[in-house]
């Protein structure tokens, strides 16, 4: 999407196959190949005749750009979306901050807890029994703040790129298909797609998520719903 080389696609003998099932039947839309050439998919008929047609290849991948093109959305509501997802990172580090803040003198207090109580075993102040249940005690309570510290230690703007790159690709991804071999647009589609159903007339999408969510919204604003 910025330049980087394409990626490289294992060749497939029929590109959009596995995509797709016929909206008519519920049977499955195969692919065949006609004087060494030619490309057509149709229903596998496995229910009995179908009315579904059957498209070449161009045709299908014409059909099944329409997918890509309902994820589009317009710049300025990328742009707030990409604002919002940096507003949200900015307000969930500050509660980390906080959450690390109330962490770490625990942390310290208990481990000032075991030092005192070690010196005092030590010098006889306190029996063995007791130093070891108190021990066993404060060693849970130790690695339960340790183990919370960590998890907030994990690094949250992984998160925000995904999302970010997530979003970008809804909007581009229609441009970047029209560019691609069937092959990489097969590729594309099946990051966007659980399932697709197809008839004579039209495609009918089940994306995967976030694209579900991002096509809700792509729809409500063609439809001049405030988003």
């Amino acid at each position: 999407m910025r330049g980087h080389n394409k990626p490289k696609y294992r060749k497939q003998e029929f590109a959009f196959r596995g995509l797709l099932h016929c909206a008519q039947d519920h049977c499955a839309i195969t692919a065949e190949r006609k004087k060494q050439k030619y490309v057509y998919y149709r229903c596998t008929g496995y229910r009995g005749k179908c009315a579904t047609p059957r498209f070449t290849e161009p045709e299908m991948a014409e059909k099944l750009g329409t997918i890509l093109k309902q994820i589009q959305i317009p710049d300025h509501v990328l742009a707030g979306l990409q604002k919002s997802l940096a507003r949200d990172q900015e307000q969930a580090q500050t509660v980390i901050t906080a959450q690390r803040n109330a962490l770490h003198p625990r942390l310290s207090a208990v481990r000032r807890r075991i030092d005192q109580a070690y010196q005092d075993k030590l010098d006889g102040r306190i029996p063995e029994e007791f130093w070891e249940r108190k021990m066993t005690e404060w060693t849970r309570e130790e690695r339960s703040i340790q183990d919370a510290l960590a998890r907030l230690e994990q690094p949250t703007n992984k998160q925000l790129l995904t999302a970010q790159r997530t979003l970008e690709l809804a909007n581009k991804a229609y441009s970047l298909y029209l560019t691609r071999n069937s092959e990489e647009q097969a590729e594309l589609l099946r990051m966007v797609l659980l399932n697709c159903a197809i008839d004579g007339a039209s495609v009918h999408p089940t994306y995967r998520k976030p694209f579900d969510l991002i096509f809700e919204r792509a729809r409500k604003n063609g439809r001049g719903e405030r988003i």
